[in-house]
C-alpha cells in the first residue's frame, strides 16, 4: 500500500471511514436490541459488546505489531487511544442536539463505577512501564495480569451494581427509566428495538458489523499511516493524533447512533468500557512477543496515559455533579477535556 499515491490513499480512507461510520449505525442499533432482549443492559451492553467490537482496529494492530516484535507501536496504540476515545464523549456532547449536557442526561453512578476502572486500569499500566522486561512469567509481564484481574474485577462489579446499588440518591430530572423505552411508549411506537427480526438475524447483523469495522479499521490505520509520511508527520504526533483519531472513527460512529437513540448510558459505556478494555491487550501482546510489552513505553506513552487519566477524572466529577447549561455547545466538563487533551498534545512536542 505503501506504493500507492495520495490520491488513491485519500480515497480507501475515505471509504473505510464510511464503512464504519455505516456499521457504527448498525451496530449501536444491534447492541440496543440484544440489550433489550438479553436483558443485559445499556450500560453493561456497552461495557463489554461495544467495547470490544469498536475496538477491533486496536486489536488488529497490536496483534500485527506484536508478532513482528514492534511492542513500541503496540503500546502507543493501546496507550494513545484511550485520551482520544474519552475526546469522542465531547464530540457526541457537541452534537447530541439536546439543552442538556451529556453527563447530566447519563445520570447513572454506574457510569461512574466504570470511568473509577479506567483509572484504576490505566493507573497499573502506568506502572507496568517501570517494570524491568526481566520481570515476567512465561513472557508475561505482572502487570499485564494484573491489568486483566483488574479489568474482570470491574466488571463483576458493575454487574453487581447493576442490580443492588446500595445508594437511594436520585438524579434531579433524570429522564425515569430507560430513555429510549419511556420516549417509544410516549410516542405509541413498538418498545422493542429490531422487533421485527429475530435474535439470531439481530446477532448475524452485529457480527456482520463487527467484522466490517475490523476490515475497515485496518485499512483506515494503514492508509492513514501512509498518508501521515507522505506529509511528514512522523513519530509520538502521529500515534496520538492521526492514528489514535482513526481507530476512534467506530467508537465516534456508535456513540452518535446511540445518543440518537436516546441511549446515553449506552454511549458512555461504550467509551469507559473500551478505554478499560484496550489495556488487557497487554497480557496478549506479551504472549504473542514473548516478552513484556510495558517496559517498551517511551515517556509520549507515559505521558498520554497520564493525559488519559485527567480528562477520564474530569468526566467523573461531570457525571457527578451534573452541569445543567451547555457553553459553546458543551458542558463545562467536555470543554475542559477538550482544552485539557489539546494542551497535552502540545506537550508532547516538548518530551
Amino acid at each position: 500500500m505503501g506504493s500507492l499515491a495520495a490520491g488513491p490513499l485519500v480515497l480507501i480512507f475515505a471509504a473505510s471511514a464510511a464503512a464504519i461510520w455505516a456499521a457504527g449505525t448498525m451496530l449501536a442499533s444491534a447492541t440496543d436490541a440484544l440489550d433489550t432482549r438479553l436483558r443485559i443492559g445499556s450500560a453493561f451492553g456497552g461495557l463489554i459488546l461495544l467495547a470490544v467490537v469498536t475496538n477491533l482496529p486496536e486489536i488488529a494492530i497490536t496483534v500485527s505489531a506484536a508478532a513482528g516484535n514492534h511492542l513500541g507501536l503496540a503500546v502507543g496504540n493501546l496507550v494513545g487511544g484511550i485520551a482520544i476515545q474519552t475526546v469522542v464523549l465531547a464530540v457526541l456532547d457537541l452534537f447530541s442536539g439536546r439543552d442538556r449536557p451529556l453527563t447530566f442526561l447519563a445520570s447513572s453512578l454506574l457510569l461512574v463505577l466504570e470511568a473509577a476502572a479506567v483509572i484504576v486500569i490505566v493507573a497499573v499500566a502506568f506502572m507496568g512501564t517501570r517494570l524491568p522486561a526481566s520481570t515476567n512469567v512465561a513472557g508475561a509481564s505482572p502487570a499485564s495480569v494484573a491489568i486483566l484481574l483488574c479489568w474482570i474485577a470491574g466488571l463483576l462489579t458493575i454487574r453487581r451494581a447493576q442490580h443492588s446499588l446500595p445508594w437511594k440518591a436520585e438524579a434531579i430530572e433524570a429522564e425515569p427509566g430507560p430513555t429510549r423505552a419511556h420516549k417509544r411508549a410516549g410516542a405509541g411506537r413498538e418498545r422493542t428495538p429490531m422487533q421485527g427480526r429475530s435474535t439470531r438475524a439481530v446477532a448475524g447483523l452485529f457480527g456482520a458489523c463487527a467484522v466490517v469495522t475490523l476490515i475497515a479499521g485496518v485499512l483506515i490505520e494503514q492508509t492513514g499511516d501512509h498518508l501521515a509520511g507522505k506529509i511528514g508527520l512522523q513519530g509520538a504526533v502521529f500515534g496520538a493524533t492521526i492514528l489514535a483519531a482513526a481507530t476512534a472513527l467506530p467508537e465516534v460512529s456508535t456513540g452518535l447512533a446511540s445518543v440518537r437513540l436516546g441511549e446515553n448510558q449506552l454511549a458512555f459505556s461504550d467509551i469507559f468500557g473500551g478505554n478499560a478494555f484496550l489495556p488487557v491487550l497487554f497480557l496478549v501482546a506479551d504472549l504473542i512477543a514473548g516478552t513484556p510489552a510495558l517496559p517498551s513505553a517511551q515517556r509520549t506513552d507515559q505521558w498520554m496515559a497520564g493525559l488519559g487519566i485527567v480528562v477520564t477524572g474530569i468526566y467523573v466529577v461531570g457525571l457527578v455533579m451534573r452541569p445543567r447549561r451547555k457553553v459553546l455547545g458543551m458542558g463545562a466538563d467536555s470543554l475542559a477535556v477538550v482544552g485539557l487533551y489539546a494542551l497535552g498534545i502540545a506537550g508532547l512536542l516538548l518530551l
